[in-house]
C-alpha cells in the first residue's frame, strides 16, 4: 500500500497572477501589454470516465480503501491505465508508460538488451524522426533529463514524461509521440550503431570502485538467483553482439499491450486524459500469446549448513580508496501478498521493530562505540528475496568488535521485548510521516503521485489515499505491543540464509572465512543502550531573553509579505499563504559564511557541517534533541553559503514556535559535545579517500577550489588537515561564526501571522544586539582562476578507461548583475544542447556533457560559466576543442529563434513551475532584509530567463566565452596524468 495524496491547484493561480502589487508577474516584460488569453482547439474529444470504478484492476483481492481520485480503465488490447485530476504544478501533467519487463527478464544473450532498448525507442519511432527526440518535447517546453527520462531496472522499463502548460494541442501531440516511441520503435541498424557506443560509455562510466563493490553485492547476496548477475546495464559480449534482429526479438516479447500500465497525473479532466490513452493506444495489436515471465529463484543455504544460523556465502573485497564498510543480509524467499489491511498492519510493525533497533544503534554509535554508524533496513529485493539487512562501518582494525557490538545490541532486541515507552515514540514518529500527507495533501506534485502509482504496480501492491493510511494506522495502535514488536523482530531475522559482503582498504585486514565465522559465533545481548525515555519538555528549557516587540512591521510591495524588525537588528520576512496547508519553510540566515572564516580554519568548515547542529543548544545533546522533537516536524539543517551561514527547517503550524526556540538557541545558547565533534573528525577523514574512485569523485573534491581561484576555504580537508583540527579550535572558529553578523528570518507558508509574531519575540527578537562580523582582507578577498590553454591535471584511481574534463570561463557576481546572470542561463542551455548533440555523436559518451552556470549573488565576483564531460582519456583533447569550437561560433554568429525557442520555451516552463511555490519565492528573496534592490528583481525573474535575442546572446558570449578568457581542467587514471591531453 502506497500514499497518493490528491493535488490541487497551488499557488501560481491563486497568487502570482492575482496580487495586486505585481499583477504581471510572470508575463515578460515585452509581452505584458499584449498577451491575451488563447483558444486552443481540442484535438481530443472529452468522454466520461470509464465504468467499472467499483473493481477496479489495481485492488482486485484487496481490501485496502480505494482511492476515489484515480480513475482505472482496461483497453480492450490488454493495456491498464489510471489517471486522475493533479494541479500540482498548474497546467501540467506527468505521464508515465510502464513496462513490465527489466533486465531479469533477459536470457543469458540479452544482458543489457532492456536498457538499450530504452535508449533506441528516444533514437527513432513512427512519429520521431532519427535523432530529434530531444528537440520534440523542448518545443512541447520540456527539458530532456528532467521533464522527460526514462528508467530501466531490474523488473520494470518506465519512460517518463512532464509536460508544463499542457493544452490540448500539447497533449495529443506528447500522446502520439510517446505512444509511437513505445508502441512502433524503428529499431534500425542505424539506431543501434548510434546508441550501442553511448550504452557502452554509460557503462564505462558507472565503473570503478562503487561498479565493482555493487557487483560482489548483487554476486554474494542472490547467489544461485537470476539477480546475481542480471544488472541492467548488461555486459560487454552481449552487447557488442546485439543486432537489430535480436533487440526486436526482445522487444516484441515484452512490449505488448498486455504487459503495459499507462499512468497519468495533471491538471486535466481525468475524462481527457483517458480519452488520449484511449485515442493512441487503443490499436496497438501484437500476434500471439503473453510470455511467461521466468522464475526470480529463491535464496538458498548452503549444504550442512546450521539451520538455526545458516550463514552462506561470505566474501571480503580490497578497495584501497572506500571505507570499511560490512554488510550482511538475511534472506527469505520473496512471494506476492495480498496487498490487504492486515499485511499493511504487519509492515507497520516490522517499522516499529526496525526503528527501535537503529534508535538503539545510533545512539551506541554516538557514546563512541566501535563503529561509526550502523543501521537495519528490511526490503523486498526485485521480486526475488525478502531480505533485512545489517550495515556497519566499523572504526579502527578491529572489525571484529564492530559487527560484534552491532549483533550485540540486534540480540537484546530478539531477547527481550521492548518497553511500550520505545514503542510509543516511533509510532509517533511514525503518525508524524503518515499525517502530513493529509495536511499537505493539496500541495502534493503530480508528478510524485504517478510515481507512487507505478512503483506500486512494480512491487505488486495498492495505492492508498493519505487519509485511509492515517486512519488504517491509528486504528492498528492496539496491535503495536511489546510481544508483537518482539515477535516481528524475530521474523525480521530469520531466513533461509545470511551472506555478508566486507569490503576492506588493505589485503590481510580480513579474510572470507574470518567473516564466516564471525557472523556464525554467538554474541551475548546488550541492553546497555535501551532507551531510558525520560520526558523533554520545550516548557523547561531556559528562555532565550526577555521578549521584544518589533519596532516596525511594514509591507514589502511584493505579494502579502512583510518584513518586521527588531530593536536588536534581526530581521524577518513573513509570508502566510493558506495554500500551503500544513508546510511551513523556516529559514534563518546570520554571520558571514565562507568569507567570514579565516583561510586557516578551512577545516573546520567541513566538521561545522557534520557535527555543528549535533554539537547541542541550551541543556539540550543530540539524544535530547531527537527525542524533544518526537512526534512533531521539525528540522535542523544547516548550510555555509559565500555571505551568510544558513539553518533551516520544514515544519508545521503546531510546531512553528519551538522550531523557531531551537534556531534562535542555536545562535545565542549553543552547547559543544565533543562526541558530534570526534565522530564529524572520523567521517570526514574516512570518506576523503572514496573522492579518488572516480573522475566524478575528484570533481566533487576539488572543482569548486579550482573555480574559486584555489582558495583554501573552498578545498575538501585532507585527512591530515583534519587530524590537526581540535575541539577547542571546533568551538573558537563556531562560537565567534553564531554570535556574529546580522539575522535574517524567513517564514513562508501555512501559519498564523499573530502566533508567528508572537514567537519571534520569544526568541529572535530575544537575542543580544549581534555583534559585527568584521572581515580582513584576507577573508574578503575574492579570487578568481587566471586564464590557461594548459589543463590543471588531476589523477583518480577508478578504472583505466574513464577521466573527465572541464572548461571554465569566469563570469561575474553580486545583485546588480542578476539581470544578465539569468541571461547566462539561457547562454548555457544554447551551449549545453550543442554540446551533448555534438559530445554524445562524436564520443558516443552517455549523459555526461552539460554546461552550467553559477553567479554568487552576495559576492561582486566569482561566478562562472563550465563545461564538463565524463570522458575516455583519448577524447579529452577532442572535448576541448569541441567545447572551444562551440564557444567560438556563439561569438561568431548568433543563434537561430529556433533554436533560442527550444531555450526558452523549457525555462519558461520551469521558472512558472517553480514559481507555484513559496520556496521559489523564499530563494530568491533570500538577504532582502539588508539589500532590498532584491525585492524588485523577483519582479522581472520570467522575462529574465525568457526574453531575448540572438543578438543578445552573442554578445554575451563574446563579454565571457572568449578562448583567451577560459581556463580547463581534467582528470586522467593513475598512471595516464600528463598524457595526450596535458601536452
Amino acid at each position: 500500500m502506497t500514499t497518493s495524496p490528491r493535488a490541487a491547484r497551488s499557488l501560481a493561480c491563486l497568487l502570482l497572477l492575482a496580487q495586486a502589487p505585481i499583477p504581471l508577474l510572470l508575463v515578460p516584460e515585452a509581452q505584458a501589454q499584449t498577451a491575451q488569453p488563447q483558444s486552443v482547439p481540442d484535438t481530443a474529444p472529452i468522454v466520461a470516465p470509464s465504468v467499472g470504478q467499483a473493481d477496479p484492476w489495481l485492488y482486485r483481492g484487496s481490501d485496502i480503501p480505494h482511492d476515489p481520485e484515480w480513475h482505472f480503465g482496461e483497453l480492450p488490447n490488454g493495456i491498464k491505465y489510471a489517471v486522475r485530476k493533479n494541479g500540482v504544478p498548474p497546467g501540467q501533467v506527468s505521464i508515465r508508460i510502464r513496462v513490465d519487463a527489466g533486465s531479469l527478464y533477459e536470457t543469458d544473450g540479452e544482458r543489457g538488451y532492456a536498457h538499450l532498448l530504452e535508449h533506441m525507442l528516444f533514437r527513432q519511432s513512427k512519429y520521431i524522426p532519427e535523432g530529434t527526440a530531444i528537440a520534440a518535447f523542448q518545443r512541447l517546453g520540456a527539458t530532456f533529463g528532467s521533464d522527460t527520462n526514462a528508467v530501466t531496472s531490474t523488473t520494470q522499463t518506465v519512460f517518463k514524461l512532464d509536460l508544463p502548460n499542457a493544452t490540448p494541442t500539447s497533449l495529443d501531440e506528447t500522446f502520439k509521440l510517446m505512444s509511437g516511441m513505445v508502441t512502433a520503435p524503428t529499431l534500425s541498424a542505424s539506431n543501434l550503431k548510434q546508441d550501442l557506443p553511448i550504452v557502452l560509455s554509460e557503462m564505462r562510466e558507472r565503473g570503478g570502485a562503487s561498479k565493482r563493490v555493487s557487483d560482489a553485492m548483487q554476486k554474494v547476496l542472490y547467489a544461485g538467483q537470476p539477480l546475481a548477475n542480471r544488472e541492467p546495464i548488461g555486459t560487454l559480449e552481449s552487447l557488442t553482439s546485439a543486432t537489430p534482429q535480436s533487440v526486436r526479438a526482445f522487444y516484441s516479447r515484452w512490449y505488448r499491450p498486455d504487459n503495459v500500465a499507462v499512468i497519468v497525473a495533471g491538471d486535466v479532466d481525468p475524462a481527457m486524459l483517458e480519452s488520449y490513452v484511449k485515442k493512441w493506444f487503443t490499436d496497438w495489436k501484437v500476434p500471439g500469446p503473453k510470455a511467461v515471465a521466468p522464475s526470480f529463484g529463491d535464496p538458498e543455504a548452503p549444504a550442512g549448513a546450521d539451520p538455526k544460523n545458516p550463514v552462506g556465502e561470505t566474501r571480503v573485497l580490497v578497495e584501497p580508496d572506500l571505507p570499511p564498510s560490512l554488510m550482511y543480509a538475511v534472506l527469505r524467499p520473496w512471494r506476492q501478498v495480498i496487498d490487504n489491511i492486515p499485511y499493511n498492519q504487519g509492515l507497520m510493525t516490522d517499522a516499529l521493530a526496525q526503528a527501535i533497533i537503529n534508535r538503539r544503534l545510533e545512539s551506541k554509535a554516538r557514546a563512541g562505540g566501535s563503529f561509526l554508524s550502523a543501521s537495519v533496513n528490511q526490503d523486498d529485493v526485485a521480486r526475488s528475496a525478502d531480505a533485512t539487512f545489517v550495515s556497519v562501518t566499523p572504526l579502527g582494525d578491529d572489525w571484529q568488535a564492530s559487527l560484534r557490538d552491532v549483533r550485540a545490541v540486534i540480540a537484546d532486541a530478539l531477547t527481550r521485548a521492548p518497553t511500550q515507552a520505545e514503542i510509543d515514540r516511533e509510532a509517533a514518529e511514525m503518525e508524524v510521516a503518515f499525517q502530513v500527507p493529509v495536511e499537505q495533501q493539496r500541495i502534493l506534485p503530480g508528478s510524485k503521485i504517478a510515481d507512487d502509482l507505478v512503483n506500486a504496480l512494480d512491487i505488486r501492491e495498492t495505492v492508498a489515499a493519505p487519509q485511509d493510511v492515517l486512519d488504517i494506522f491509528r486504528k492498528s495502535k492496539p496491535l503495536f505491543t511489546p510481544q508483537a514488536v518482539l515477535e516481528h523482530t524475530r521474523k525480521l531475522f530469520t531466513g533461509n540464509v545470511t551472506r555478508a559482503l566486507f569490503t576492506v582498504q588493505k589485503d590481510g585486514a580480513a579474510t572470507d572465512k574470518a567473516l564466516q565465522l564471525a557472523l556464525s559465533e554467538p554474541v551475548k545481548a546488550d541492553a546497555s543502550v535501551r532507551a531510558a525515555l525520560k520526558p523533554i519538555s520545550f516548557e523547561k528549557l531556559p528562555a532565550i531573553g526577555a521578549a521584544k516587540k518589533a519596532v516596525s512591521d511594514v509591507p514589502t510591495g511584493l505579494l502579502e509579505i512583510e518584513e518586521l524588525t527588531f530593536a536588536n537588528g534581526v530581521k524577518a520576512m513573513l509570508w502566510p499563504v493558506v495554500e500551503e496547508p500544513g508546510r511551513v519553510m523556516v529559514k534563518a540566515r546570520f554571520g558571514g559564511g565562507y568569507r567570514s572564516i579565516d583561510p586557516k580554519d578551512a577545516a573546520y568548515i567541513t566538521l561545522g557541517n557534520y557535527a555543528l547542529v549535533g554539537s547541542g543548544l541550551a541543556t539540550l545533546g543530540q539524544d535530547d534533541l531527537d527525542r524533544i522533537s518526537t512526534g512533531r516536524k521539525m528540522g535542523f539543517d544547516f548550510e555555509v553559503q559565500d555571505a551568510s551561514f544558513q539553518l533551516s527547517a520544514e515544519t508545521r503550524p503546531s510546531d512553528l514556535a519551538d522550531q523557531l526556540y531551537l534556531f534562535a538557541a542555536k545562535l545565542d545558547l549553543p552547547k559543544w559535545d565533543v562526541a558530534p565533534f570526534t565522530r564529524a573528525k572520523a567521517a570526514a577523514a574516512i570518506q576523503y579517500a572514496t573522492f579518488n574512485t572516480s573522475p566524478q569523485g575528484v570533481l566533487n573534491r576539488d572543482l569548486q577550489f579550482y573555480q574559486r581561484g584555489q582558495d583554501k576555504r573552498f578545498a575538501t580537508p585532507t585527512p591530515d588537515q583534519i587530524e590537526a583540527t581540535t575541539a577547542d579550535g571546533f568551538k573558537r572558529v563556531w562560537s565567534k561564526a553564531l554570535k556574529e553578523g546580522p539575522v535574517e528570518v524567513q517564514i513562508f507558508g501555512d501559519f498564523d501571522k499573530a502566533a508567528a509574531i508572537a514567537a519571534l519575540e520569544k526568541t529572535f527578537g530575544a537575542l543580544k544586539s549581534r555583534q559585527p562580523a568584521p572581515v580582513s582582507a584576507v577573508q574578503a578577498k575574492i579570487d578568481v582562476p587566471q586564464p590557461s590553454d594548459k589543463p590543471i591535471e588531476l589523477i583518480h584511481h577508478g578504472d583505466p578507461d574513464q577521466a573527465a574534463a572541464v572548461v571554465s570561463w569566469p563570469t561575474g557576481g553580486g545583485v546588480m548583475g542578476i539581470r544578465e546572470s539569468r541571461q547566462l542561463e539561457i547562454l548555457t542551455q544554447l551551449f549545453t544542447n550543442r554540446l551533448m548533440n555534438a559530445v554524445r555523436e562524436k564520443l558516443g559518451v552517455s549523459y555526461a556533457p552539460y554546461v552550467y552556470s553559477q553567479w554568487p549573488v552576495d559576492l561582486a565576483a566569482g561566478g562562472s560559466i563550465t563545461a564538463v564531460a565524463q570522458v575516455d582519456p583519448k577524447s579529452v583533447p577532442v572535448f576541448f576543442q569541441t567545447a572551444d569550437e562551440i564557444a567560438q561560433d556563439l561569438i561568431a554568429n548568433p543563434p537561430t529563434a529556433d533554436e533560442l525557442a527550444l531555450v526558452t520555451e523549457p525555462l519558461r516552463q520551469q521558472v512558472t513551475r517553480a514559481a507555484s511555490s513559496t520556496s521559489f519565492f523564499m530563494s530568491q528573496l533570500e538577504g532582502a532584509t539588508t539589500d532590498p534592490t532584491r525585492i524588485g528583481t523577483v519582479r522581472s525573474v520570467l522575462s529574465d530567463y525568457t526574453v531575448t535575442t540572438p543578438q543578445a546572446m552573442q554578445a554575451l558570449a563574446a563579454r565571457y566565452l572568449g578562448r583567451d578568457h577560459s581556463w580547463r581542467l581534467e582528470v586522467m587514471p593513475e598512471g595516464k596524468e600528463g598524457g595526450v591531453a596535458g601536452k
